[in-house]
């Protein structure tokens, strides 16, 4: 397993409330790589503006990879969502997804999430909120597999979201959809909230093949270690079912983006030693 961290992009100037790292583009990415973590996880709000081919070079000169394009700040920053109750803004939405895809092939990035971005069923107001969501994915999902990328669908709690909230309604979503470059991205935070058994719903997606990515924040969303989640049994049932991805952490920036990013791996490396150790 290996750890990654979320960082926003550089054509985001407001504050997005999981990102960590502070200073520019650059001086977050060299954070990572100087505190140790494997990868990074990039927050783009709209890749139309970014440099994909520097942005590349950068992350490789740097020893670092690119765990998941992720979509939550077009939302956060551009208001868009595939479930909206204007239709030209599912529309954008969909267009920006592939966006997102586009610029994940040109990074080498082998996902693109898909939490918050995906709006909320209330806001469809004809009902049909469900077969929308399920045309969007799989169209997006076409695309994502001629490129060599991914979909990762990440169950919320009951308060972000009212569609897909834990991982058996996410992993029934995907059965429904059927493509197979669609997976979970399960978030320990959100898991907290819903499930029943924190264990049992990584046992589920994986032998459903679908535990594709991971999100990692304690209970209270600060870094592990600061809420009550029990981390090292969660860290010894990925080993036990094989799972070797990325955990990311996307979480609260407190004290601040920088400590915050420090703490985690810190915590983390006592479970998950670097890829260059025993």
């Amino acid at each position: 397993m290996r750890l990654s961290a979320a960082i926003k992009t550089y054509e985001i100037e407001q504050e997005v409330p999981v990102a960590l790292f502070s200073g520019s583009f650059h001086n977050r990415l060299q954070k990572a790589a100087e505190f140790g973590y494997d990868g990074i996880e990039l927050m783009a709000a709209n890749p139309v503006h970014l440099d994909s081919k520097k942005i590349c070079k950068q992350i490789k000169e740097l020893g670092l990879e690119v765990s998941a394009i992720g979509s939550g700040a077009a939302f956060m920053v551009d208001k868009l969502t595939l479930l909206a109750s204007d239709p030209d803004v599912s529309q954008r939405a969909l267009k920006r997804l592939h966006d997102l895809i586009q610029f994940a092939s040109e990074v080498e990035a082998p996902f693109v999430t898909i939490g918050s971005f995906r709006g909320r069923k209330a806001w469809v107001t004809d009902g049909k909120a469900d077969a929308k969501l399920n045309e969007a994915m799989a169209n997006a999902a076409g695309r994502a597999s001629r490129l060599g990328v991914r979909l990762v669908l990440e169950p919320l709690n009951r308060y972000e979201s009212d569609i897909v909230n834990n991982t058996k309604e996410g992993l029934a979503l995907l059965e429904k959809i059927g493509h197979s470059h669609t997976g979970l991205l399960i978030d320990t935070y959100h898991l907290n909230i819903e499930e029943p058994s924190i264990h049992s719903c990584f046992q589920k997606a994986m032998s459903a093949g679908k535990l594709w990515h991971i999100h990692i924040g304690d209970s209270n969303r600060l870094p592990p270690g600061k809420g009550h989640l029990d981390f090292p049994g969660i860290v010894s049932t990925l080993r036990e079912i094989g799972y070797n991805g990325y955990l990311s952490a996307e979480l609260l920036p407190l004290p601040n983006p920088d400590q915050a990013a420090e703490e985690t791996l810190r915590y983390m490396r006592k479970l998950i030693p670097p890829k260059n150790m025993k």
